[in-house]
């Protein structure tokens, strides 16, 4: 049974269907939860090529404290409270919460915590990128997949796809 419940949380929109999904499978087995977020410069969200340089990463490579390395410490204080929370919210509702949040690069962080915290269980999401989009950002979800020590849990998030209405508009807009 699953007793050992990691959780992979990001800040994307599906994110609390795969929060929900794993309290609702913690309660019903009485297991715990290990909250583990993942803060890579190399995610979408932090393209901004100075998040890229070393002395962001390492700020005490830079003589002075730059404006950068400052909101790179926000934005991992911000996601710190943002875990509290979610640790209280299980914890509220009876599940034993722990949380851990990690800087590197996402896939082999997520199955590394499973086996070394032994995991039952890994709970992510999957946002549904299919083509291009995924051969370029990636596809944490299908790397732990096929990575973990342990069973694997995908909550689908919502897939984009393109409608026969639409596919034919488009169609006809770009013929003329």
């Amino acid at each position: 049974m699953f007793k050992r419940i990691l959780v992979a949380v990001d800040n994307s929109v599906q994110n609390q269907m795969v929060f929900d999904e794993a309290v609702s499978l913690a309660k019903t087995t009485d297991g715990n939860l290990m909250l583990l977020h993942i803060l890579s410069p190399l995610d979408e969200q932090y393209t901004d090529p100075l998040f890229l340089q070393p002395n962001v990463l390492y700020p005490e490579l830079q003589p002075n404290n730059s404006k950068y390395a400052n909101d790179w410490e926000k934005l991992k204080n911000n996601r710190l409270n943002w875990l509290r929370s979610l640790c209280e919210q299980s914890t509220q509702l009876g599940v034993e919460t722990e949380f851990s949040q990690n800087i590197g690069e996402p896939c082999q962080m997520i199955c590394n915590m499973a086996l070394n915290w032994e995991a039952d269980v890994i709970v992510i999401g999957r946002r549904g990128r299919r083509g291009i989009s995924e051969l370029f950002l990636g596809s944490v979800s299908n790397y732990v997949l096929h990575h973990a020590p342990c069973s694997v849990l995908t909550v689908q998030g919502i897939i984009h796809q393109v409608n026969e209405a639409t596919r034919t508009q488009v169609e006809v807009t770009s013929k003329v």
